[in-house]
């Protein structure tokens, strides 16, 4: 029986250096070691001094926790902007940075102290702020670390922190500028609190809890109107917040808006009397009170312009 033939040599196929395998998990970190000790990114800085700058400003990723799909989305692609402005001729330095502050440094470090079974508000100021620190400087590290796995090119020796003194002492000399041009003030402004941080909350922290609410509908008795028909009516107004109908100020329309004056009646008790509302919400007015009744005016929004109503509640 004869040998198979092999058919490899009849065949022109190119041939190359690289490997059948990529190996990255061993080749990228070689890599990046020849980066670092051919000091890569400072001479492309050297090579680029003088000429038009580019400065893309870092929106810093929060020191506490290993990076994400999410970190390594931004990172990436604010690389590839650096790099291809810098292959276009520019001077692109990128400054990575860290958000260094805030509620969930605090939350962690508030952790280790429930596991030591410790009292957050026993422990002196000071040393809170030193944990929080020492924490936020721990996950700065490691991100760091991490993003320059990915390839990301950048003056990671010297990045931009939040918590640097330098950065906190700038904060108060431009606050204080603020309040020497008589900028600065105190005003009344809600604000999200809390009462267990002492802080207040960005929206981003605050979760709302679903609920069922009462809703109500309350009538303003129209006292004045260049309308003679609407006098005597009555403004109907639709809330879910109840308990802020003692210090309502005003009725809001909508210009546009098509509006109608009905009369109520009552089988038993006949005439109910007159109420304003929406053309467009009339039949679930009429659901709601379980009542029928006789359209006694309509009109755009714009005509209830100067019309007065009294406060069911108020004189």
């Amino acid at each position: 029986m004869s040998e198979k033939p092999d058919y490899r040599d009849t065949v022109f196929l190119p041939r190359t250096d690289f490997p059948m395998k990529a190996g990255l998990a061993q080749k990228e970190p070689a890599i990046l070691a020849r980066w670092a000790s051919e000091g890569l990114y400072q001479r492309l800085r050297e090579a680029r001094a003088g000429r038009t700058r580019f400065l893309l400003h870092d929106g810093p990723p929060y020191a506490n926790g290993d990076i994400h799909m999410g970190h390594a989305m931004n990172k990436i692609l604010k690389d590839i902007v650096v790099r291809s402005q810098s292959l276009l001729g520019k001077d692109a330095p990128y400054v990575p940075g860290w958000d260094c502050h805030g509620l969930p440094i605090e939350w962690k470090i508030e952790e280790q102290y429930r596991k030591k079974k410790l009292d957050k508000d026993a422990v002196p100021p000071r040393e809170f702020r030193a944990e929080c620190r020492a924490y936020a400087e721990k996950w700065v590290a490691i991100q760091s670390e991490q993003f320059q796995r990915l390839g990301v090119m950048g003056e990671w020796d010297d990045p931009y922190l939040t918590m640097k003194f330098e950065a906190e002492a700038k904060i108060v000399e431009e606050l204080l500028q603020f309040a020497e041009s008589g900028q600065l003030y105190r005003g009344a402004k809600p604000v999200m609190w809390s009462p267990v941080e002492k802080t207040a909350l960005a929206e981003a922290e605050v979760e709302y809890e679903e609920i069922t609410s009462t809703q109500i509908d309350v009538s303003f008795e129209i006292v004045e109107s260049p309308i003679p028909e609407l006098v005597d009516a009555r403004a109907v107004i639709w809330t879910t917040t109840p308990w802020t109908i003692p210090v309502n100020q005003a009725i809001a329309y909508g210009p546009e808006i098509e509006y109608v004056s009905v009369k109520l009646f009552d089988e038993q008790m006949g005439g109910l009397g007159e109420y304003l509302v929406a053309a467009a919400l009339l039949d679930a007015f009429y659901a709601r009170t379980g009542r029928a009744g006789v359209e006694i005016w309509s009109g755009k929004g714009s005509d209830l312009a100067g019309s007065v109503a009294r406060h069911p509640m108020h004189e």
